[in-house]
């Protein structure tokens, strides 16, 4: 099946085709649970609980069908020439906010490299955007730019500037730089403060756009690269290895109302200037104020306009870098959480697509998912005092007493089919790896299929504290608590104990306390309940031990067994400035003038 040639009538199909399976998941599982209920008499918890089993079932399921549309479709680039001279001028905008500047300027640097190792003439410049708050930093940015252009012989083709106010954060970056610089350009890629580009992906994108006038917004999957850590190589195994599919899935069912991940994407100026003005939510954050999750927000206001917004899946050399550890991860997540919730003062919004608004119901979903888990293994625990005693002389006067069925088989086949919808996809990635020979970039078929499931072990291990740190941060979001918008962390992200400890000690005692609550009340539950238990209690070894740097072959990615050309840039360009500038403890340049833009 190629995403290209779909009909709308076949797209249309496809979309109720999923959400119709996803369905018939979620009213099998409620099913099923009802009747396990009734062995001994339906009451409200059971129907409570089996209505909570519906929504979390249907969410997984819905997941899963995604996956399955990806493995039985294939990625193939639209219709352009890819040799075509390049009309437009293009602009690669790199936001960076207190960020160091010796690394995101020399990703900036290599990818000028790569772009220039093509030797094609197209007018492409680079604008730094600073909203760094820190003087020291902002000084070191002065520094690291005027090394810049000075190194890649840049005068007129790099930019930086650094505004006073940093209104609107990321969104206000952009949306000011094409206020007053967009009219110079026809099409600005859109990078984060991570990220790293091949010159050929730079071009191919910027070929596509004009190979389509309609195409608004063109974003690449980027995979995780340099991850060291047991949780940072998970993550980069999974965005190199399962998201792929994922994305494809993804790619046949949005049709030209696909998705803005706020990075590693191109957009059209003219359209994103006249389409994705966003102006303050009325009332104070989080749930007013400025739009933090703004990607996704102006990926449907182009659509409402009539741009096309696609996913190409098949475009290679896009890449990020990940958090190293569950804290970091926890605090980034956060963030999205804020801006997701958000999104259900902007759903409602006159003249959005159906499908625009269906993503914003998935975003939404996306956090308040664990919220439904909790409910059921509260009300689980619950359920045993509250219940009525069970009557075994149902019919007066009979003299002997009636003891219902068991319906166990029907308790575990619900639980088969819920980790089968977590499981199966993963497995059947790696299973088509093996076939199609795409399992060789991560070590061959055999230690692929290890990894996966590495992974999946890894996964499953951490989830419960992950579902515990999305659970509070949609609580706080709920209670009206702004989290902000907080400096990632990025380099080396080893924990230590205590830091662990001080992170989650909190969900030690929920941990300890559910478990107790679950052997005075609910013993039968017990056994059940230990997997999500114990790594609760556990919280700061766990977080500890998956901050630690990874040794061996396990949840390798091709990057890692051969760089891409641009990573090999990167490097050799880092080394050379690091050997080459002033330590940071020297004494610093000029204070950079907030609002002044350097050429």
């Amino acid at each position: 099946m190629n995403r290209t040639s779909i009909s709308r009538a076949g797209l249309y199909a496809l979309r109720s085709l999923a959400v119709g399976l996803s369905l018939v998941a979620g009213l099998g599982a409620f099913v099923l649970f009802l009747q396990f209920g009734d062995a001994d008499g339906l009451d409200t918890l059971d129907i409570l609980r089996a209505l909570l089993i519906l929504i979390s079932t249907l969410w997984l399921a819905w997941g899963a069908i995604q996956a399955l549309i990806g493995l039985t479709s294939f990625a193939h680039p639209p219709a352009h020439d890819p040799a075509a001279p390049i009309r437009g001028r293009s602009v690669i905008l790199m936001p960076v906010y207190n960020e160091d500047p010796l690394a995101t300027f020399s990703r900036v640097a290599a990818m000028e490299a790569s772009l220039r190792e093509t030797g094609d003439p197209a007018q492409i410049h680079f604008a730094i955007l600073s909203d760094t708050r820190n003087e020291t930093i902002a000084r070191r940015e002065l520094v690291l730019f005027k090394h810049l252009v000075e190194d890649r012989n840049g005068m007129g083709r790099f930019f930086y500037r650094r505004r006073e106010n940093n209104v609107g954060k990321k969104a206000g970056n952009i949306e000011d730089f094409i206020t007053r610089s967009g009219g110079a350009y026809d099409y600005a890629v859109i990078l984060d403060a991570d990220s790293l580009m091949e010159g050929t992906t730079i071009l191919s994108m910027i070929r596509r756009m004009e190979a389509e006038e309609r195409l608004g917004l063109l974003q690449t999957l980027p995979k995780v690269i340099r991850a060291r850590s047991r949780f940072g190589r998970a993550m980069q195994f999974s965005a190199s290895f399962f998201s792929p599919i994922f994305a494809r899935g993804l790619a046949m069912m949005q049709g030209e109302t696909g998705p803005f991940w706020g990075h590693n994407a191109i957009v059209r100026v003219r359209a994103f200037a006249e389409s994705c003005g966003l102006p303050a939510l009325r009332g104070k954050p989080p749930f007013g104020g400025h739009v933090m999750s703004h990607d996704y927000v102006e990926a449907a206001m182009l659509a409402r306009a009539g741009w096309i917004v696609r996913l190409d899946d098949d475009l290679g050399g896009s890449f990020e870098e990940g958090p190293e550890n569950i804290v970091d991860h926890a605090k980034r997540d956060r963030r999205w959480c804020q801006g997701n919730l958000q999104h259900s003062r902007i759903i409602g919004a006159p003249g959005l697509r159906a499908w625009s608004r269906f993503v914003f119901a998935q975003g939404i979903m996306a956090y308040i998912a664990p919220l439904f888990w909790l409910g059921f293994i509260l009300a689980s625990i619950a359920a045993p005092i509250l219940a009525p005693p069970p009557d075994y002389f149902p019919i007066p006067y009979w003299p002997f007493p009636y003891f219902p069925p068991s319906e166990a088989s029907k308790a575990i086949s619900l639980a088969i089919g819920i980790f089968g919808l977590l499981l199966l996809p993963k497995i059947l990635i790696a299973t088509r790896a093996a076939f199609t020979g795409r399992a060789k970039g991560f070590g061959g078929a055999r230690l692929a299929f290890l990894s996966t499931l590495g992974e999946l072990a890894f996964s499953s291990l951490t989830a419960p504290v992950l579902l515990m740190y999305a659970t509070r941060s949609v609580f706080q979001v709920l209670l009206g608590r702004d989290g902000g918008w907080p400096t990632n962390n990025r380099g080396d992200g080893t924990l230590t104990l205590g830091e662990s400890f001080a992170a989650s000690h909190w969900i030690v005692t929920i941990g300890t306390v559910g478990l107790a609550a679950t052997w005075a009340f609910a013993p039968g539950l017990l056994l059940w309940l230990l997997p999500v238990g114990v790594p609760m209690i556990f919280a700061p070894a766990l977080l500890r031990w998956s901050s630690l740097p990874s040794k061996g072959r396990l949840m390798g990615v091709p990057t890692e067994y051969a760089p891409a050309p641009v990573m090999v840039l990167h490097d050799q360009i880092l080394e050379r400035w690091t050997a080459a500038l002033i330590p940071e403890d020297a004494p610093a340049a000029p204070a950079v003038a907030p609002e002044k833009t350097h050429a």
